[in-house]
């Protein structure tokens, strides 16, 4: 294999271990493929493909995961094949090509595998994590009625975002607070930090609440959101 082959494998490695960068303050994130594994194969779901059960069923983690973010991974890896974005990590990918029209293929793939996998490891399985005392302390300081206010605005950001798009807790200028964004769009292109996210493109609830994204929003935010990744995921100092 030539040395630029090796380049742009290494790449492409680096591309399928996005979650060790992009989501470094995340020990419970997917692990780390190892060297010379097959770039093509995106790491494993951080538990169990029926672990959200019942409220995201193994059959929509299957399609999701399986179908949808693998489909923007492998479309990923075919846009930088040979460019420089492929010895990039993914973080560097999403911001270096927001916003450039010659770009867009590029950015919306990177973003929604980068969108997918902070997605996954914003959800647990149904009593697994508590909401660290941080995390509840800086809800009830920056929303109007505390916790209840947050699901409150999470849930009116996933309503409110028309057709395909994410809805976010992040952190901001010492406080928190919910955005929504249309398609690929997240914060990394933002001053904010993202902490949580809830996808609101059809195909993460289709299949178990069909045009009911609200229940689908309720369900999530009263049952599998992941306040330890939350946590590792507020700025420090």
């Amino acid at each position: 294999m030539s040395e630029n082959s090796n380049g742009s494998r290494r790449g492409f490695v680096k591309t399928a271990v996005l979650a060790a960068a992009a989501l470094a303050a995340n020990d419970a994130g997917f692990p780390a493929i190892a060297k010379g594994a097959s770039p093509m194969i995106l790491p494993p779901l951080p538990w169990a493909d029926n672990a959200l059960e019942p409220f995201i069923s193994k059959n929509t983690i299957g399609f999701h995961y399986g179908k949808h973010h693998k489909t923007y991974f492998d479309n990923l890896n075919g846009l930088i094949a040979g460019k420089p974005e492929a010895d990039m990590d993914l973080v560097a990918i999403v911001k270096g090509a927001a916003g450039k029209a010659d770009k867009t293929a590029i950015f919306n793939n990177a973003a929604q595998v980068w969108n997918h996998t902070f997605y996954w490891n914003s959800l647990r399985p149904k009593g697994v994590a508590k909401m660290p005392k941080e995390i509840a302390d800086k809800l009830g300081a920056s929303f109007t009625g505390g916790i209840e206010g947050f699901k409150k605005e999470l849930t009116d950001a996933a309503m409110g975002q028309f057709g395909s798009g994410w809805a976010w807790l992040v952190a901001e200028g010492g406080k928190l607070k919910v955005v929504k964004t249309p398609n690929a769009e997240n914060p990394l292109t933002t001053a904010a930090t993202p902490l949580l996210t809830l996808d609101v493109w059809e195909h993460a609830y289709y299949l178990d609440y069909q045009n009911k994204r609200k229940d689908y929003a309720t369900a999530v935010i009263d049952n599998l959101l992941n306040w330890d990744f939350a946590a590792k995921n507020l700025p420090k100092g």
